[in-house]
């Protein structure tokens, strides 16, 4: 064992270090948040409470101060002193390091000056962990304290401060601008406590605030007297197995082994500026489809506003001289301007807001081309920015796991259908104001030839974004490309799309420590495979392989986005979204082919789309092997790659952690039970649900389960329910009403079926279930669903079925003819929740309610029918409505009401709603003007039966 003395001697061996200057950005960090923490909590949860005082309350008071603030309300109080609780390492921190460069031999004012700091650090712990509630006194004392402690610390600070610095001149600035407050904050005070003036106490907070900022901020000068100081972690006696002695600059750099070497809180805070700035990307694109998509949904038809997608070649601008350059030096600009996506959703009107959100992609596709340009400038910039790309991605599609398949964000997403609209903008202002851009330069682009033509690379831009947008931006859409239904032979959304987020997040990671072989054309070829296994298999084979895809595809990023960086980044990117654009319209054309010019070419084509993106991908890959590598290529042992790892492996654990808990969260919920069950009642209901958009072009899921629940309906048909397209946003419409109602799932006929949607929901668990596409040889395909339940311990066959458009007499005829016998054919009671296109009594209807089917329709006597019908048979009809859509969708809701286990004859005499059990009668709810919008129509009550 070495001595004390020789210890002291030995250089020893540097094991990490810190520039001391982050001791105050913490501090200034902790202290901020503790403070506008607890204020926007406050205001969220409390806040006509917050600004009431002991004379006046909200509207006269709209501000609240300080005290109200961080007081005594929960949980604003506990976020308060939590932080303020981490504040303190970092205060006691600076005390100690100012002293040291204060400090002189035989002065005695520093010290005295540390242990005011000190005493201050000390008082200031007791007013926030003794409320004025628990001892209204001791609060006091250490509230004044604290006060009187400020002046000789502000003023002792400005003292021993080295002259003609940066730090003295702001030091100067805040205690002056602190001081200057104290009067009109005890001239408000007084004009609120003694005069009792209304609003006086609001200007008195904003002053009582402006204390808390200036108090901060003279602290926070430190920073520029600290970025002389340095922490290090020596290890003199080699107990952390590194060589003992002093270490060159290289072996230092060789000998970062470890997951977690290398991590600077500025190295942190800057990648998670980058992913956040990816996440607002991610979200402004892909709302852009669902806005749009909400005018053909009524246009029944092109519209006009399709050509909104084109915004998505907002990049060719960066052509325009000097304006690459521009932007290039003050990234902020386009980074706050993609957040005009975000803001749209204060925009009222649908068409204003598409324009809007189209005005934030321009600007969201112009940062991307920039955040990429020249990011070969410097060692591993081009993987660390693909890597923050590639996670905020991930990022959103976790956002959407938590939220039902939508992102709070999106423009169809406000306040009352749980949208984090204001929360996102206010966090993406945060972090577009502090990007920074390391490649700082333009890039020559007179090398850009000697790299291959740029084509390669903007194709392969294109396809890339194309095939994450389209297949990997929702956890659930792969799932339901092997969706075969019941009984499970497949995945389901919950809990295994976290093995598709995970599969993701694997991806990143060989991207960044195997980045040379997924960009090689071996790599790709596994990627294709898996393309076309998940394409031509179903269940948990074809899943298999979208796992594969999955990993494959986010392996490629950074090989693909480094090959764009050669070219000038307004062609590059501008070309890249022009293909990427194209295959959203090839995407579309495979499902939309009756209504769009040119549609049978590409009619249930999803292997041409697939193939094409992929082909892109691997033209991307070519462009790759032509870049032409540096002589000196950087090693992946050096400091910079491992602090790159070391920080991505960070956040990939912290995702997957996010994900294994919503996943849990979700999944974790108890067996469904049908509303009924004394009296072994079904309650079944039949909504064209409009893929999910109401007539103001806000996410219904939330007031669509509203209806579905204050109706007690056990089973329900949804039709236009198929959301997994661009176009449409990749979302799931079942997952928040089947979740909440507590109900099973068959999703129904997946995205590369190319339907237009069935789904079924039902309180009772589904046995088995078929899909059906119904001859469909000119119109839009239709969609079936025969599934068998059990209800009540009985088998009871339920099939959901939207027929073809009116126009295809033919097709509808064919369909009538298909969907007649798989009802024919079923031995068990039967319920068709439906969609046919038909008047009653007449036409296709007669073969649907026929003696070959067996079927009845639930009221013969409707006469005012054309879509919607229920048709059932050997069971026992008790009632039935028609319960108005509101502003939901276009369609009503019909609902019927059915017995089993008992006679299933009936007639089709109505009889007064007394002589019904209570149990089994229609909500009352509904009477009248009814509720939300919804009330009984047509009838003006619900009908029942003998």
């Amino acid at each position: 064992m070495a001595s004390r003395s020789e210890r002291q001697t030995k250089p020893g061996t540097v094991i990490a270090k810190a520039n001391a200057k982050w001791v105050s950005y913490a501090h200034t960090l902790f202290a901020s948040y503790a403070f506008m923490a607890a204020l926007v909590v406050g205001m969220k949860l409390h806040f006509q409470k917050i600004v009431r005082n002991e004379y006046y309350g909200y509207p006269d008071e709209w501000f609240p101060s300080v005290s109200a603030t961080i007081g005594d309300r929960y949980p604003e109080r506990s976020v308060f002193q939590i932080f303020i609780a981490v504040t303190s390492g970092p205060r006691f921190a600076l005390c100690f390091l100012f002293y040291i460069i204060a400090s002189k031999p035989g002065a005695l004012f520093p010290k005295v000056h540390a242990v005011i700091g000190l005493l201050r650090t000390f008082t200031c712990g007791g007013w926030v962990y003794i409320t004025s509630t628990d001892d209204h006194d001791w609060h006091d004392i250490f509230m004044i304290s604290y006060l009187v402690l400020t002046i000789p610390w502000t003023i002792g600070g400005i003292f021993l401060s080295k002259p003609n610095t940066t730090s003295l001149k702001y030091r100067k600035v805040f205690a002056t601008s602190f001081f200057s407050m104290i009067v009109p904050l005890v001239y408000y005070f007084i004009q609120h406590k003694v005069h009792h003036v209304a609003g006086a106490y609001t200007i008195y907070a904003f002053f009582e605030w402006s204390l808390i900022f200036f108090d901060i901020a003279y602290d926070a000068a430190t920073a520029y007297d600290f970025g002389s100081l340095e922490f290090r972690i020596v290890d003199m006696d080699g107990i952390t197995n590194r060589s003992v002695g002093k270490q060159s600059k290289s072996s230092l750099e060789a000998n970062t082994g470890g997951f977690f070497s290398g991590l600077t809180l500025s190295g942190l805070i800057s990648f998670f500026i980058s992913i956040y700035n990816s996440f607002i990307f991610w979200s402004v694109l892909t709302s852009l489809g669902v806005l749009i998509w909400y005018f053909p949904l009524w246009y029944m038809g092109i519209s006009g506003y399709e050509a909104s997608l084109f915004s998505t070649i907002g990049a060719f601008f960066l052509g325009l001289p000097y304006l690459a350059p521009l932007l290039a030096r003050y990234p902020q600009i386009t980074q706050l301007g993609q957040l005009i996506g975000v803001a749209a959703y204060l925009v009222p009107g649908p068409s204003d807001r598409l324009l809007t959100v189209s005005a934030g992609v321009i600007l969201a596709t112009m940062s991307l081309a920039l955040e990429f340009w020249n990011v070969t400038a410097r060692p591993f910039l081009g993987v660390s920015k693909a890597t923050s790309f590639s996670i905020g991605f991930i990022l959103s599609v976790i956002t959407k796991l938590a939220f039902y398949a939508n992102n709070p964000i999106w423009p169809i997403m406000h306040k009352e259908n749980g949208g984090l609209n204001i929360e996102g903008l206010i966090l993406g202002i945060i972090c577009a104001v502090l990007t920074d851009r390391p490649q700082t330069g333009a890039a020559d682009t007179s090398k850009s030839s000697k790299q291959g033509c740029f084509f390669w690379s903007a194709a392969g831009v294109g396809g890339l974004i194309f095939t994450m947008h389209s297949m990997l931006s929702d956890s659930s859409t792969l799932i339901y490309w092997a969706w075969n239904g019941y009984p499970l032979t497949g995945p389901l959304p919950i809990p295994y799309g976290a093995l598709t987020i995970i599969a993701c997040i694997v991806g990143v990671y060989i991207g960044v420590v195997m980045k040379d072989f997924a960009s090689s054309f071996p790599a790709y070829a596994i990627g294709v495979i898996a393309s076309a296994g998940l394409y031509y298999f179903e269940n948990w084979f074809g899943y298999y392989f979208s796992l594969v895809f999955s990993v494959y595809i986010m392996a490629i990023v950074p090989g693909i986005f480094e090959a764009a960086s050669f070219h000038p980044p307004g062609r590059t990117f501008g070309v890249a979204f022009l293909i990427y654009s194209l295959l959203v319209l090839a995407h579309v054309w495979v499902v939309a082919y009756a209504f769009v010019p040119g549609g049978p070419l590409l009619r249930e084509r999803s292997d041409i789309v697939l193939g094409i993106s992929m082909f892109f991908i691997g033209l991307g890959v070519y462009g790759l092997s032509l870049v032409k590598k540096p002589a000196v290529q950087p090693k992946k042992n050096s400091f910079t790659f491992q602090r790159l790892k070391s920080v991505t492996v960070l956040v990939l654990t912290l995702l997957t952690l996010a994900t294994s808990i919503i996943t849990y969260q979700r999944f974790d919920r108890p067996d469904p039970e049908p509303y009924h069950p004394e009296s072994k009642l079904l309650t079944a209901g039949i909504w064209t649900i409009h893929f999910g958009l109401d007539n103001d072009m806000w996410a219904s899921e939330g007031r669509m389960r509203d209806a579905i629940r204050d109706l007690e309906i056990d089973v329900i048909g949804l039709l236009e329910s198929d959301t997994q397209r661009i176009i449409m946003g990749n979302r799931d419409v079942t997952q928040q009403i089947a979740e909440e109602l507590n109900m099973y799932v068959d999703y129904g006929p997946g995205p590369n079926k190319h339907t237009w949607g069935a789904a079924l929901l039902s309180k009772f668990p589904i046995l088995k279930s078929t899909h059906h596409l119904l001859p469909s040889p000119v119109g839009e395909l239709a969609p079936a669903i025969h599934a068998t339940l059990n209800v009540y311990g009985y088998p009871v066959d339920v099939v959901v079925f939207h027929s073809g458009q009116e126009e295809d007499v033919e097709d509808r005829r064919l369909q009538t003819l298909g969907i007649s016998e798989i009802m024919a054919g079923s031995s068990n009671p039967t319920i068709l929740l439906s969609y046919l296109v038909t008047k009653p009594l007449e036409g296709n209807y007669l073969t649907y309610v026929s003696e070959h089917t067996r079927m009845n329709d639930i009221d013969p006597s409707d006469w005012d029918r054309w879509c919607e019908y229920i048709l059932y048979k050997d069971i026992k009809r008790v009632g039935y409505a028609r319960v108005s859509r509101s502003t939901i969708t276009d369609t009503e809701i019909q609902v019927g009401k059915f017995v089993v286990g008992v006679d299933p004859t009936s007639t089709n005499e109505q009889i007064p709603e007394a002589q019904v059990p209570e149990d089994m009668r229609f909500p009352t709810m509904f009477r009248g003007d009814g509720v939300r919008g919804h009330r009984y129509h047509v009838f003006d009550e619900p009908r029942y039966y003998a």
